[in-house]
């Protein structure tokens, strides 16, 4: 019985060692600023896929097409 505690409490310690030895290691990450532009033309085309697709409705689509001609003026 004894043994078994100490077997149990064994695995959890090495389980809880091995888990600290995982965390990082020095690695560094490095993100990334990127900007996207897409053109008005791009986005009223892309706009129009997903009208025709039946993504959005018509009162969606021209609601939509009316701020992004405005974005453009």
């Amino acid at each position: 019985m004894a043994f078994r505690k100490v077997g149990t409490i064994s695995g959890i310690l090495l389980a809880t060692v091995l888990m600290i030895g995982c965390g990082g290691g020095g690695t560094k990450v490095e993100s990334s600023n990127t900007t996207t532009t897409t053109t008005m033309g791009q986005e009223l085309m892309d706009l129009n896929t997903s009208y025709e697709k039946g993504i959005i409705t018509e009162k969606e689509y021209e609601n939509a097409k009316k701020q992004i001609m405005k974005r453009y003026e």
